[in-house]
């Protein structure tokens, strides 16, 4: 499967940002031929982490969210990390920028704790989600229907629960960018 001139935006908090949630898909999708750029709060380098509390790699962020639209990109991935999810939910930038992704029916792949930022997004109400265990209540008080299932898709939405499912959901965001906007999703 080829994402051969497609644009997909990762996102990266300055940070705290879980390593292989952030990498492995990167990887992936620029493997099948994705142009990937990486989306921060700010330009610059940030720092992310293994198992939330371990000091990971340093990447550079080539964007800042601020200066970003959805209208860029044909798709969009949010890695997980409590720390580095819970930074990016609280920046409104990032917010708008989910929820733009949600709206115009783009293709969003989220990991972990990634989950978050589509809670705070408001766009989570009647999707079908899995994420890291402890968000299954903000989930579903916004609305979802949580699962407990290593990859999930609903109309273009690719969730996953932890680095365990790393491969099936690196798969699955590559078959879903190579579809496109789900213009039928509800």
């Amino acid at each position: 499967m080829t994402l051969e001139g497609k644009s997909i935006a990762i996102f990266i908090a300055p940070r705290g940002t879980e390593e292989p949630e952030f990498v492995q898909p990167r990887d992936a999708v620029t493997k099948a031929g994705a142009r990937v750029t990486v989306i921060g709060i700010e330009t610059g380098e940030a720092k992310t982490n293994n198992n939330d509390l371990d000091p990971g790699g340093s990447y550079t962020v080539e964007r800042a969210v601020a200066d970003v639209s959805a209208d860029e990109f044909d798709g969009l991935i949010i890695p997980g990390g409590s720390v580095g999810s819970d930074k990016l939910r609280g920046n409104d930038d990032v917010v708008d920028l989910v929820r733009a992704f949600a709206d115009a029916k783009k293709p969003i792949g989220v990991i972990c704790h990634g989950p978050w930022l589509l809670v705070e997004a408001d766009v989570v109400d009647g999707r079908m989600l899995t994420s890291y265990a402890t968000l299954r209540t903000d989930i579903e008080n916004a609305g979802g229907n949580w699962v407990d299932r290593e990859v999930v898709v609903d109309d273009g939405l690719v969730t996953s629960r932890n680095p365990g499912d790393l491969d099936a959901f690196c798969s699955k965001i590559v078959e879903e960018f190579a579809e496109g906007r789900h213009v039928d999703a509800a």
